[in-house]
């Protein structure tokens, strides 16, 4: 048999309704079943599904509702419950049990809340429950939301330390142009870097029921493969693709992982949203990047935001161009006051010290120029 692996199938919206406005049962349970052989040969598997306010419009009869977030939230509310139950009796004709994790951001951008999270899916998986994980969109609010369920995914998977991501949508994967606008497209079946060229060929998302285009998926995939695990983009219309993927079989487009992944203690700065940005001088800049130094008030020009001790800030430099994220060991007001000064400084300016750095390099990940967040 070969090595057992741990994957992470998200299942988009169009996935699971397969163009209709409701949830599609039967080929929710053609997607189960790979899932079920991989279970048989070893294989640890995680769902990461969308489709609750698919399901609450269609258990509420596909009313007429005004286009606010309490409406999505009402309806993720009613179609949760649904959702999560489709999964139950589906993977329950097969003996398998599941456990349903729902997620905001909120659980995966303090590291203690991180750690239980992860805690969390390692018991379902010894237990050999499959976690079936949802953002909380009946709470969730544009602060608190991961946004979508891509970025949710590559999360998800380095919470589960997995081995594979695997993206499924309605198309076969990354094209060399938009294939519904473009026929004469091809599939790209490699990306070995994710450049600004592999950005431009994502467009947005056109089903109206999802809310992540080929744009979300690519971000995902590079969150993803940074923390050392491999993406495939392929199309959810073919179950089979599941199989495909644990075989090592060319599918869809394949991200490879990136050999040197990051320490594990560090993945889970991806996964928090800043609470604020520092920008620093030329010096600090190379330093960090070149020189893998942490950060020191010295190199620090300007803090913006209203963030503590310990959340995560990104770090830009004289072009306001993102180079870094990392936790702050000084909360926003200490660091405006201790900006450009030396180390030795701090004591006397601040009254009290945690150290001489603003962000040590071992709470930094560098992340290349990234534009927004």
């Amino acid at each position: 048999m070969s090595q057992a692996k741990t994957l992470v199938l998200k299942l988009g919206t169009s996935v699971l309704t397969q163009g209709a406005p409701g949830l599609n049962r039967a080929h929710m349970l053609e997607l189960v079943r790979p899932c079920v052989r991989a279970r048989r040969r070893g294989h640890r598997i995680i769902l990461v599904t969308s489709g609750a306010i698919a399901a609450g419009r269609e258990c509420l009869g596909y009313p007429r509702l005004p286009p606010t977030v309490a409406s999505k939230q009402m309806l993720a509310a009613v179609g949760q419950s649904r959702l999560i139950q489709t999964w139950e009796q589906l993977f329950s004709i097969y003996g398998l049990h599941i456990g349903q994790m729902l997620l905001t951001r909120a659980d995966l951008e303090d590291r203690e809340r991180f750690l239980n999270a992860r805690d969390m899916l390692q018991a379902l998986l010894e237990n050999g429950i499959v976690p079936i994980i949802n953002e909380n969109d009946a709470v969730a609010t544009a602060e608190i939301k991961v946004g979508d369920n891509d970025t949710l995914s590559a999360l998800a998977a380095i919470l589960a330390d997995a081995d594979t991501l695997l993206l499924l949508t309605d198309q076969e994967g990354l094209h060399t142009a938009d294939p519904r606008s473009h026929p004469e497209a091809s599939l790209i079946p490699v990306v070995e870097h994710i450049d600004e060229t592999v950005r431009l060929l994502a467009g947005d998302s056109v089903s109206g029921l999802g809310t992540g285009g080929m744009a979300t998926k690519i971000q995902a995939a590079r969150v993803a493969v940074r923390a050392g695990i491999t993406v495939v983009i392929a199309a959810g219309s073919r179950p089979e693709v599941i199989d495909e993927v644990l075989a090592g079989a060319q599918a869809g487009t394949i991200f490879p992982a990136e050999a040197s992944p990051l320490e594990r203690r560090k993945r889970w700065l991806y996964g928090a949203p800043p609470a604020g940005d520092l920008s620093v001088d030329a010096g600090a800049a190379a330093a960090l990047t070149e020189g893998n130094s942490s950060l020191l008030p010295k190199g620090i020009i300007r803090v913006r935001g209203d963030f503590s001790r310990g959340e995560v800030v990104r770090i830009l430099d004289p072009e306001d161009r993102e180079i870094a994220l990392g936790t702050a060991r000084y909360n926003s007001e200490a660091l405006g006051l201790i900006a450009g000064r030396h180390s030795a400084e701090i004591r006397t300016v601040l009254g009290y010290a945690h150290g001489a750095v603003a962000v040590h390099r071992d709470d930094l990940i560098l992340t290349g120029g990234r534009h927004g967040h």
